[in-house]
């Protein structure tokens, strides 16, 4: 009897010294994953997701987006006609893409109730968030996209969505290869190593 306690004494000691090697050696080889589900389909929403999933593809990351009812927007042909909706956004200041320095630095703290009854203010805080994203060079939500495409992510719609709104697969570009509900997205959200709701 106390050969066998030793034994198991001693395979667990050598357990306890081993595993944790072997466990990190498995983990160093292990490619990191991210999820994302996408639930905005505005033009300041959009760079969240683009930006996380093309930078992290660009890591060598697997990622997956799942992309869910306005957020499905962004999966359409043309997402040219992107908006930014400042009414009701308290972090979102208007900022001048043009004139000299000093006033390009002021924050527009424009009052909801003159948001709400100034006709085509979103149209002309889209036009300006537009030129402010030209100006600074940053990529436009349509190159981010295809910055996802060419890093292999995996654009994924939501089907109950596009039943919900009435879209057809015809609508989206063509990379979306999978239209899925939630019960096939959560196992895959469950075993990445980083899963982000925008």
């Amino acid at each position: 009897m106390s050969d066998a306690s030793d034994l198991d004494r001693l395979i667990n000691e050598r357990l306890e010294a081993l595993l944790p090697q072997k466990l990190a050696a498995l983990r160093e080889k292990q490619t990191p994953s991210l999820t994302i589900i996408a639930t905005k389909g505005t033009l300041d929403w959009a760079y969240p997701p683009f930006i996380l999933a093309s930078t992290a593809a660009a890591l060598g990351w697997n990622v997956a987006v799942f992309f869910t009812f306005y957020g499905l927007n962004l999966l359409k042909k043309d997402i040219s006609d992107l908006k930014v909706s400042p009414l009701g956004n308290p972090g979102m200041p208007m900022k001048m893409p043009f004139g000299p320095e000093w006033f390009k630095g002021i924050n527009w703290n424009i009052p909801n109730v003159v948001q709400s009854v100034v006709p085509g203010f979103e149209t002309m805080a889209t036009t300006l968030m537009k030129q402010t994203i030209h100006n600074k060079g940053v990529a436009s939500v349509a190159e981010l996209r295809q910055a996802c495409v060419e890093g292999d992510v995996k654009l994924i719609g939501c089907q109950m969505t596009v039943d919900l709104f009435g879209f057809t697969h015809d609508d989206f570009i063509p990379e979306v290869k999978e239209y899925v509900g939630a019960a096939t997205f959560l196992p895959m959200a469950r075993d990445a190593d980083v899963s982000l709701f925008i």
